[in-house]
């Protein structure tokens, strides 16, 4: 079987050189990419952020932006920038293009072999949080649609319809790289079909007048935080989606292409929960949305947020599987992969048929920002520092190497990061959590400033010793 870093054979087999091949097993993990073994262009990316974006939440995340008391426009002003937020997520790919491996390999640079370890779980942990509630309100979407057909009562409908869903998301994310990407494109037609008839059907008689009540600060922190959480979720994901690339594709390309797609799906939907805020009811913002559409549209809306929970778990549980790898488990990433499925069907299971813990587990990984603002600070900081230019052998050493500073702790990067996690903790207003110095902010959430706070304090701590690696 594969090594956790190493692709080799099993006993008996023949090994196919470099098969990243659609609906075969991908046999690569975390292990360099070979420059034989690569393929693809920019464009790839573009489809996988714009298809994976293709989801639902982003409507939720609209409509939220209104219900914090900013008009149609100001929620779309904090949308549009929102989006422009991929363009981080871009940059972040180019890392793999460099190094052919995943990003939390990449991340050992910034924090040590095992100061890199603790950020390897949490991310883990958000990546799981997130494919469960995905799987969960694809169910939903997909009983509601059984309902029409006219089977509902009992627990049959439910069952059956988690059982679709997490095997449409096992399915690809266990084939691997080449098969998600092309059920990303794929899928993305399908779904930007609909859901630019979701935007036409939502988007007139939106009211655009300015609330009777200018928002505070707490109105515009709150809904950046809920905005600009999406795309910060992605930042130990990209070269996860990069490393297969050509060594000498275009980093510009590859920037532009990831971050045009995560911000044509992410703002188009985000502008059409906006409008469907100031329409209707969207407590239950699948109900409210679905009751301002034709009887004739429903079920496809149904399908439609069914599919966007699938396109955008499909990715979460893939990289999970590299984390796994990069937390020293020491099995092939498709052995891997097994142990993150189990684990979002059993939080699924627990959701959908035990206990409601949705709006707690969104609660927690809301809260989250307060780790991933500061992680993706010092990432996005030492890239810059190093020009992106990495000793791909020394992220892969087990002890020594131009990455295991003091012991395998970063001190500059772990200073940093500490900074950080301190300023948002301090800043942050959620359900389970409020920060000290919220109140005298007047209520503002400057949870997302901890990502600058952290990057500032690593470039005065490393500047000078963390330069681009010369071959």
């Amino acid at each position: 079987m594969l090594g956790h870093e190493t692709a080799t054979a099993a006993p008996g087999t023949a090994r196919t050189t470099g098969r990243d091949e659609v609906f075969q097993v991908e046999e690569h993990g975390i292990d360099p990419i070979p420059d034989a073994e690569r393929h693809g262009s920019a464009k790839d990316v573009f489809w996988l952020w714009f298809g994976s974006n293709l989801t639902f939440t982003y409507v939720i995340n609209g409509a939220l932006a209104v219900a914090f008391g900013l008009s149609f426009w100001q929620a779309t002003a904090v949308v549009v920038i929102g989006g422009l937020a991929f363009l981080a997520i871009g940059a972040a790919g180019l890392s793999g293009v460099r190094t052919g491996t995943a990003t939390l390999v990449v991340s050992r640079a910034a924090f040590g072999r095992r100061g890199n370890w603790p950020a390897g779980l949490l991310n883990w942990i958000v990546g799981i949080g997130y494919t469960v509630v995905n799987t969960v309100v694809g169910t939903l979407a997909f009983e509601a649609f059984l309902a029409d057909l006219g089977w509902s009562g009992g627990h049959a409908p439910r069952a059956l319809a988690l059982a679709v869903t997490l095997t449409l998301t096992f399915a690809v994310a266990l084939w691997g790289h080449a098969t998600v990407q092309f059920a990303e494109r794929w899928m993305a037609y399908a779904l930007a079909v609909g859901f630019a008839a979701l935007v036409v059907l939502v988007l007139p008689g939106a009211d655009t007048a300015a609330p009777a009540a200018a928002p505070g600060a707490q109105a515009w922190s709150l809904a950046f935080v809920v905005v600009l959480a999406g795309p910060f979720s992605y930042l130990p994901m990209p070269a996860d989606y990069t490393r297969y690339l050509p060594r000498t594709t275009s980093l510009k390309a590859v920037t532009r292409s990831a971050a045009l797609g995560g911000f044509l799906s992410s703002v188009a939907l985000g502008v059409a929960g906006a409008a469907a805020a100031t329409r209707a009811d969207m407590t239950d913002a699948v109900a409210g949305t679905e009751s301002l559409l034709p009887g004739w549209f429903q079920p496809l809306f149904l399908a439609l947020v069914l599919g966007g929970s699938v396109t955008n778990s499909i990715i979460t549980l893939y990289s999970s599987s590299l984390n796994l790898q990069v937390l020293g488990i020491p099995w092939s990433r498709a052995r891997a992969i097994v142990i993150s499925a189990a684990v979002t069907a059993a939080g699924s299971l627990g959701a959908l048929f035990l206990t409601d813990f949705t709006t707690s587990l969104l609660s927690f990984l809301s809260l989250l920002i307060i780790v991933f603002a500061p992680w993706g600070g010092v990432f996005l900081a030492d890239m810059v520092l190093r020009r992106c230019a990495y000793d791909s052998a020394g992220l892969h050493a087990d002890a020594g190497g131009p990455y295991w500073y003091r012991s395998g702790w970063h001190p500059a990067g772990l200073t940093a990061l500490l900074a950080g996690l301190v300023f948002s903790a301090l800043t942050c207003d959620s359900e389970l959590w409020t920060g000290p110095l919220v109140a005298p902010l007047g209520g503002a959430d400057l949870t997302l400033l901890g990502a600058a706070v952290s990057a500032l304090v690593y470039v005065l701590l490393a500047r000078g010793h963390v330069t681009p690696h010369r071959p």
